[in-house]
């Protein structure tokens, strides 16, 4: 059965960082999607970034791109985002999903759902 665990959220100001952390495990294949997605209050959930595969390219949202960095280490099944100029807009819950590969950033694709962690970015 397939897991994700994510970790590191909190309480952050304006133009700091903080660094999330998926450990994902129960993957039959090591070729599947894994991302990070964010939904704020009274807000559809949406996509921040991902791999399309173990091999494949990574895709960012607009608003992310050039602060947030998506990584990964294989040898530990863990995925991680670290963001860095952090803004008020991107407070939000913050999940990691994980799919079949060759997915992208629309989240009603993805299978599999960590159970969120909260970012707060005060002004």
């Amino acid at each position: 059965q397939v897991r994700l665990v994510e970790s590191g959220g909190g309480l952050v100001q304006a133009g700091g960082s903080l660094r999330l952390s998926c450990a994902a495990s129960g993957f039959t294949s090591p070729y599947y999607a894994i991302g990070w997605f964010r939904q704020a209050p009274g807000k559809q959930r949406e996509g921040v970034a991902c791999f399309s595969s173990s091999e494949g390219r990574i895709y960012y949202a607009a608003s992310v791109k050039g602060r947030f960095t998506i990584s990964r280490d294989n040898a530990k099944s863990a995925v991680y985002l670290q963001m860095n100029n952090l803004k008020p807009e991107d407070t939000a819950v913050y999940y990691c999903a994980a799919g079949v590969a060759g997915l992208a950033l629309r989240h009603w694709e993805y299978d599999y759902w960590g159970q969120g962690t909260q970012v707060t970015v005060s002004s």
